[in-house]
């Protein structure tokens, strides 16, 4: 079992910055990528940007060159930095962990926190 708590969010204006922490406990040692996600009001559910335990990172467009997603082995924890905060990028966000155990993947998630940026 993989548990994340989600920390950092909150309410921002516009072209402001926020970090968001998710930090992961239990069978940590088979984490392997880490996911950051979002879902604004009325939207499906988007996958903001990943990081895989080689450091292999993607990002989607809509939050490349403000966004940056970085892991914290030592201390079990990804963040999440944004920069040029946009009123679109209000959405409820959540952090997911893959774990593998030989054959079987699991996919855990937080429970999420709530980002608001006012225009």
């Amino acid at each position: 079992q993989v548990q994340l708590v989600e920390s950092g969010g909150g309410l921002v204006q516009a072209g402001g910055s926020l970090r968001l922490s998710c930090a992961a406990s239990g069978s940590i040692f088979s984490i392997k990528t880490m996911y950051w996600h979002r879902q604004a009001p009325g939207k499906q559910r988007e996958l903001v940007a990943y990081i895989s335990s080689t450091g292999t990172i993607d990002y989607a467009d809509s939050v490349k060159g403000r966004f940056t997603i970085s892991r914290d082995n030592a201390k079990n924890t990804v963040y999440l930095q944004m920069n040029s905060l946009e009123p679109e990028d209000t959405a409820v966000y959540s952090c997911a962990a893959d774990q593998i155990k030989g054959a079987l993947l699991t996919r855990y998630w937080g429970q999420g926190t709530q980002v608001t940026v006012s225009s």
